[in-house]
This record gives structure tokens, C-alpha cells and sequence, in this order.
């Protein structure tokens, strides 16, 4: 595993940096990403044997070409990619005029269109780990409000249920080369999630497992898809069982 490579965007903290650190401690070089410069990430790498970290900024997505580009020049190989990074858009459902048309466009940019980009720059690569004997893989964050009308606004939502449809595509089209995934986490112990009261009320009191998800139980998930050489087209809701309810 030492030789195979994957790309986490969104990995200098929360999912994404769990993410990071699982897919290593299961012998990935591990391309981390961020937005803020490489300077100032160089802590990031600490024991994360062969990693690197790639600046760029996924709402110009326009980016994201380069991005697998650069990790591409500095690996010489590309064996994953995993979707992580996200925008998100907190607002009641019920008010339709927050939903602007910049918000509209700020969510499909970057959950749908970068993550878009990103694997059509990918996939030459991808397919070429396919023929070292494994598929390459994908893997797309989504979320449980992709599935059901929850959500912290309806543009978020809705970009994400545009992602979870995308990997279905995706895997019909790139297979048997390519495989393509998707969890779908709800609430995340994150500091995203900070000051949203009403939600860890909702998940500590409603779901099965009375709790928000860890950023390490949804990097296990992502590890298991990496892991699996078969499974393609699924999107694993992880919400605690929140779903049930």
C-alpha cells in the first residue's frame, strides 16, 4: 500500500482530516487539502509518512483541475479521491428569500461542480491504478438530507442530493475501472457544527445511538469503500439511525 495515493480535500480538520489520518494508518501517501497556504499547513503532515498538502481554493472551480494536477506532478499517481470538501448554507427551510441566487450558485459550486471537476481531471489517473491490479476509487461526502427533506437549508440540501445521484451516475459509467461511493453522515461532532443547539438536541435525544456522529466514525466508513473492491453505487447513510425516525 506504501506506492498508492489518495486525495482527501477539505482535510485540515474535522471529517476531513480523520479521513486523512484513517486512510494513512491504512498505508496511503495521503494529498491533504486546504485553502490557507502550505506554510502554514506544514504541522498538518506530522505523521503522516510520504503525505503532502495542496492549497486551493474549491468555490473557483475553475481549481480544481489544477489541484489533482498538482498532487499528480508530486506523486506521480492518483489511487482515491474522497470528496470531503463542502460548503454549507444554515437558514429555516421556510424562508425562501434567504435562499438567493448567490447562495443558490456558492452551494452547486462547490458540493456539486468541484467534486465534478475534480473527478473528470481524475479519472486518467484513476484508471491507471485500475490497471495495477485494483479499481480506482471515489468517494463523495454527502449527507443523510441529501435522502430525506432535512437539512440545514434547502440549497445545501439539494446540492448534496445532486452528488448522491452524481455517484450513482458515475459508478454506471466508470465501472469495472473505477468505483464510486458516497456516505452520507448527519449531524458531525465538528467545529462546522458549533452553536447549532436545535440539532445535537435533536440527534442526543431522537436517534438510536443518541448522539452526533465522531469525525472518526464517518473516516471508518470511507476507509471500509477504499477497503471494498466490489462495492460501487451505494450512498451509506450515517446518522446514528436518525433516519429510522
Amino acid at each position: 500500500m506504501s506506492d498508492r495515493v489518495a486525495l482527501v480535500t477539505g482535510s485540515t480538520q474535522g471529517i476531513g482530516a480523520a479521513i486523512a489520518r484513517r486512510l494513512a494508518k491504512e498505508g496511503y501517501r495521503v494529498a491533504l487539502h486546504g485553502r490557507r497556504s502550505a506554510s502554514e499547513m506544514a504541522s498538518l503532515l506530522t505523521g503522516l509518512p510520504g503525505a503532502s498538502y495542496h492549497a486551493a481554493d474549491l468555490e473557483q472551480v475553475e481549481s480544481a483541475g489544477s489541484l489533482v494536477r498538482d498532487v499528480l506532478a508530486h506523486h506521480g499517481r492518483l489511487d482515491v479521491l474522497v470528496n470531503n470538501a463542502g460548503a454549507v448554507a444554515r437558514f429555516p427551510h421556510a424562508d425562501l428569500k434567504a435562499a438567493t441566487p448567490a447562495v443558490w450558485r456558492r452551494m452547486m459550486d462547490v458540493n456539486l461542480i468541484a467534486p465534478w471537476m475534480l473527478i473528470t481531471e481524475a479519472e486518467t489517473a484513476l484508471r491507471a491504478s485500475a490497471r495495477t491490479g485494483r479499481p480506482g476509487c471515489i468517494v463523495n461526502i454527502g449527507t443523510h438530507a441529501g435522502v430525506r427533506p432535512k437539512g440545514s437549508s434547502i440549497p445545501y440540501a439539494v446540492s448534496k442530493a445532486a452528488l448522491h445521484h452524481t455517484t450513482r451516475l458515475l459508478a454506471l459509467t466508470l465501472g469495472p475501472d473505477i468505483r464510486v461511493n458516497c456516505v452520507a453522515p448527519g449531524l458531525v461532532d465538528t467545529a462546522m457544527s458549533t452553536g447549532w443547539e436545535a440539532a445535537y438536541e435533536l440527534w442526543n435525544t431522537k436517534s438510536p445511538m443518541r448522539r452526533p456522529a465522531k469525525p472518526d466514525d464517518i473516516a471508518d466508513l470511507v476507509a471500509a469503500f477504499c477497503r471494498n473492491d466490489y462495492v460501487t453505487g451505494e450512498i451509506l447513510i450515517a446518522d446514528g439511525g436518525l433516519n429510522l425516525t
